[in-house]
């Protein structure tokens, strides 16, 4: 793929959808309130940031050997907004005294594991990308992003949201959206920016698989457990296993996600609703990993990886787009008739996309 097709759309991509912060920001509590309209005007000012970043391109990977290791760095932002911040450690060095900054780094490495020994990819962009991440961003923050160059993560309000390096699929999940940027660079509107979305909760929730090796019975097919807050109505940001029924709080409001395209939300908000639709993607997903069994990376993840790496998936693709070409992919590298694909076939005609 060419410089200019990979850097052609500015994506700036948060775990946490706007429209769950908008739910916030109009709280009776002013605290919360507060909280969730700083995030949502930082996200703003580091979208406009992010399409700079864009414009003026990312330097080409070195022609230097593929090391097999990641190369992970660490920045404490101190709770303010200037990236990367101060280096607190580095690949290969002793773990901080700081829990946040352990768990950031133990995430990159499950990441670029997860991609190096189930997919042959070396880091994000396939030529060993070196792995920056900065911990304690803003006051309060509640979301977490990749800004095109880094992984970002803010310690949440306390309150509704906890730290969010806690959860290995979140810091998956924002990763995987370089994997994207550098692939089919999927455009962040409608059906395509659903897709780039339900791309880094498949990979992000591999990763969390991966790293407690569990089979896809064994999973929880959740995407951000253990962030919520204690008093929060909700055990996820989303749940890939029956989308709609990650959280039902006073607050937060309820899960808007569908699992089948007859709840389709069609929508201006959310750049077409990338964050809402993305669970119909999400729901084939876990359906064919279940269907398939075992370790869902060695199939149902493979499946899923040479589709969005094959060179055939436009940047504008829609669900049809991605179906027929994942069924192809099954095709190509399992065979015709066999198990993956009549689960493919069985999945996708489940959630309305046959």
């Amino acid at each position: 793929m060419d410089a200019s097709h990979a850097h052609r759309h500015p994506v700036f991509c948060t775990v946490v959808p706007p429209h769950l912060l908008d739910k916030i920001a109009q709280s009776e509590d002013t605290r919360r309130a507060d909280a969730a309209q700083r995030t949502l005007e930082q996200d703003s000012l580091l979208r406009t940031r992010r399409r700079i970043t864009t414009v003026r391109g990312i330097a080409p990977a070195s022609a230097a050997p593929v090391p097999d290791e990641p190369r992970r760095t660490i920045y404490d932002v101190q709770h303010r907004t200037r990236l990367p911040g101060k280096k607190v450690r580095g690949e290969g060095e002793a773990a901080s005294k700081d829990a946040t900054v352990n768990r950031a780094y133990a995430g990159l490495g499950a990441t670029y594991e997860l991609f190096l020994k189930g997919f042959g990819r070396h880091s994000i962009d396939d030529s060993g990308l070196a792995l920056d991440a900065s911990v304690h961003y803003g006051e309060d923050y509640n979301n977490a992003f990749w800004d095109g160059r880094q992984m970002v993560f803010g310690d949440g309000d306390g309150d509704l949201f906890l730290d969010f390096t806690v959860s290995v699929d979140v810091i998956g999940h924002e990763l995987t959206h370089g994997v994207t940027q550098y692939t089919a660079n999927l455009e962040y509107h409608g059906q395509s920016g659903a897709l780039n979305e339900s791309m880094s909760d498949v990979f992000g929730s591999l990763i969390k698989q991966y790293s407690l090796d569990q089979t896809a019975e064994d999973a929880d097919w959740l995407i951000g457990a253990g962030l919520l807050g204690p008093n929060v109505g909700g055990v996820a940001l989303r749940s890939m296993k029956a989308p709609g029924t990650a959280y039902d709080d006073d607050e937060l409001g309820k899960d808007p996600q569908p699992a089948t395209m007859d709840g389709y939300v069609d929508t201006a908000r959310d750049n077409g609703g990338v964050h809402i639709n993305s669970g119909i993607p999400n729901h084939a997903f876990y359906l064919v990993a279940t269907e398939l069994g075992g370790k869902a990376w060695e199939r149902a993840g493979r499946i899923w990886y040479d589709t969005l790496t094959g060179g055939e998936l436009a940047s504008d693709a829609d669900f049809k787009d991605f179906a027929r070409l994942s069924v192809a992919a099954a095709v190509a590298r399992y065979g015709d008739g066999g198990a993956e694909h009549q689960a493919l076939q069985k999945a996708w005609s489940t959630v309305g996309l046959g």
